[in-house]
């Protein structure tokens, strides 16, 4: 006999929304202690990712996000650890649209079953989630470049290095950011370094270099000569770049501590390549350093 509260075909249509919710609603012990044997833990597991899916279709994502779960924690108690970790990414897939920080709770749950498995991959694939939902949604970039760097790590064990310098390339991006220059310069020369000699990659190599030189630059004029020349012996191709002969100007400008002409050769250089906002805020706060200019623009 079953529960009277489950119907005895788990494909009628009866399967009631209200049914569903009460399912969905019911702790995790109800399930452990109303279903005995694995058959009915699959059965129940079965039921769970049903009304997780009617509650998709109704776009009631946290009710989907909790039966979701359910369903993972039976599939654990049942020792099927892929089937659980699915599970948790499907809860955490829900949760993102109701509750962001629930959606963290389940894929960091579903990583840790990964990573247990040796799945790294997959489990640097949803760090890099868990790291857009800080940059998106919960606004904290301080965990959100713990989690792609996790996820670079993760990479570099699995030999995907491309993937590895994706995430390296958003932590340097935010560490710059926050005015961690050094980490952002210790990224921006590794990745040019590991790109300068690949044929498919080497062109990327001078956007890193260029970006380094800025962090470089923000800090201290003589550090951004150095490191420029040491670019230019490493990478002979850099000279002849837009970006190398734009740093050349800044820092004859700085050195000048002529704003005008700081502007107008950042002003040519954006005429032709467009800069983006990242670029725009580390010159300005080069700008900012000439005597005199303040809060200035680069107009």
């Amino acid at each position: 006999m079953g529960s009277p509260d489950i119907p005895g075909n788990l494909g009628t249509p009866g399967l009631r929304p209200a049914l569903s919710q009460k399912m969905a609603e019911r702790p995790f012990p109800w399930a452990c202690c109303s279903w005995g044997g694995n058959t009915r833990v699959e059965e129940a597991c079965e039921m769970y990712t049903r009304a997780a899916n009617m509650f998709k279709i109704a776009k009631n994502w946290s009710a989907a996000g909790n039966a979701f779960c359910q369903a993972a924690k039976l599939h654990m108690q049942l020792q099927s650890k892929h089937d659980s970790a699915t599970s948790f990414v499907d809860a955490g897939n829900a949760y993102k649209k109701a509750d962001p920080q629930e959606a963290i709770n389940c894929l960091n749950a579903a990583i840790d079953i990964y990573t247990d498995m040796g799945r790294f991959t997959i489990a640097a694939k949803h760090h890099i989630t868990i790291a857009e939902i800080y940059e998106a949604e919960l606004v904290d970039i301080e965990k959100a470049i713990a989690h792609y760097e996790q996820a670079a790590d993760y990479y570099k064990g699995e030999e995907s290095n491309s993937s590895a310098n994706k995430c390296l390339l958003k932590v340097a991006a935010y560490a710059a950011q926050l005015e961690q220059y050094q980490k952002a310069i210790e990224i921006y020369e590794q990745v040019g370094t590991n790109t300068m000699d690949n044929p498919l990659l080497k062109y990327s190599a001078k956007e890193y270099f260029f970006k380094a030189a800025l962090c470089h630059f923000i800090v201290d004029e003589l550090n951004a000569k150095l490191a420029l020349e040491k670019y230019e012996e490493m990478f002979p191709a850099f000279t002849d770049s837009r970006e190398c002969k734009l740093l050349k100007k800044l820092l004859e400008a700085h050195e000048e501590q002529n704003s005008e002409a700081y502007t107008e050769a950042v002003k040519e250089f954006d005429s032709i390549s467009r800069l983006d906002q990242w670029l725009t805020t580390m010159l300005l706060r080069i700008k900012k350093t000439i005597q005199g200019e303040g809060d200035g623009d680069l107009k």
